[in-house]
Parts: structure tokens; sequence; C-alpha cells
């Protein structure tokens, strides 16, 4: 009985890793749902506002709000991640009349983001992953700000959606078999047309690509 004890000890510690390793990373048919804090900033490149200010572009500012994604796992490598998030953006004159006049027009801003990705070590408690997808951007609420409407009076803006690209490598890094810390930074392909109809200058329009990098980092639970 004594010699039989150690085995039945080595035999049950045989049998327990393959279970702790079967319950560690993620695999087929798994969902991962994440909640960050990012920050999203343009990499805004803008055109003229015309035709009453030609030379006169604007700069977009960051914007820091809270995230949610939910990623169904295909495979044991490969899932599909969708976000969701709004954040609001002000535009601002650089140059000129319109920089005297300062913030110019305010947006919020809806990408939802759908990316394949490829997960490395998806058995292991870190596991880093790339992806690739598409974006639709929605801006809504648009507004003239009080400065603009003080130098122009009444003044209605409204801005164009985008449909583009989206790219983003991230690392999941496990503190208990079922929640992860999560790092994640996405680059999405925006732009927008906004038209600006003043009271004093008439229709003023002017190109914006936003191209935003956005940076998050937050909590994921393997459900």
């Amino acid at each position: 009985m004594k010699g039989l004890i150690p085995v039945s000890l080595l035999a049950a510690t045989m049998f327990a890793a393959p279970a702790a390793a079967q319950d560690q990373g993620i695999g087929a048919g798994d969902v991962l749902l994440r909640v960050r804090g990012i920050v999203v900033a343009p990499n805004e490149d803008s055109g003229s506002i015309l035709p009453a200010f030609p030379g006169e572009g604007v700069s977009v500012n960051n914007a820091v709000m809270p995230e949610i994604d939910f990623t169904y796992m295909a495979t044991d490598n490969i899932g599909f991640e969708l976000i969701a998030s709004t954040t609001k953006h002000t535009a601002s004159g650089v140059t000129g009349t319109t920089g005297s006049v300062g913030e110019l027009a305010k947006t919020w801003v809806l990408p939802p983001t759908l990316t394949a990705q490829y997960h490395f070590n998806p058995k292991g408690a870190i596991r880093p992953y790339i992806g690739a997808g598409i974006n639709y951007t929605i801006f809504w609420n648009e507004e003239a700000t009080p400065a603009l409407e003080s130098a122009v009076g009444p003044t209605s803006v409204k801005m164009d959606d985008s449909f583009g690209w989206a790219a983003q490598v991230g690392i999941d890094i496990d503190i208990t078999p079922k929640v992860f810390m999560n790092l994640d930074v996405k680059y999405i392909d925006m732009d927008t047309t906004a038209h600006i109809n003043t009271t004093a200058a008439g229709m003023q329009n002017v190109d914006i690509d936003l191209n935003p990098l956005v940076f998050g980092i937050g909590f994921g639970i393997r459900l």
C-alpha cells in the first residue's frame, strides 16, 4: 500500500497537468469579450476650406473613451473581432482667418470595425495577434462651435460618412485561465468632407483625411 501512494500521486499529477493546460489559452468556438480604454489620435491631412479660405486647413484633436469588442475564434488561431466605440472630436482652424477663430466644428465619430485576426501561441498564457479588416465610419451630431457662429452667424455642419480599411497588432496576457489583460493598436483608414453652411460666408467645404491610430489597454474575459 505504501508503494502505491507515490505511484497514485504521480498518476494524478500526470492527468491533472493536461487538464490544467486545456483550461489555458483560447481555442475554436471561444468568444472573447474585451473592455478597453482607448486614445484615438488622428493623423489628419486637411485640404483647404473652399472656396473662401484657400490655403487654410484644419486640425483635429485626440480623444479618450472606453471601447468594447467581441472576438469569435473560428479556429484555434483565427478569430474575427468587432469593435464598437464612439468618440467626440473638434476641428480647429490652423492659419489665417479660420486660425484666428480657433475651434470651428465638433462631431461624434462612430467607426464600427471588423477585423480578421491571426492569434499566435493560442494555448499559451501570452498570445500576440495581428489583424486586418474594414470599417464604416459614421459622423453624427455635428455642430458649429460658438466661436464660429460668433464670427459668421448661425451655421450648420454636415460631415460625410467614410468606408475604409483597418489594421491592428495586439497581445493578450492571462491573469487567470479566463481573465486576461489586453494591449492593442489599430490604424483606421478614415476620411470625410465637412460641409459648413454659414450665414456670412455661404457654403464652405473641406476634405479631411483622419486616418487615426487607436491605442487601447484593458481587460478581457473568455466567455
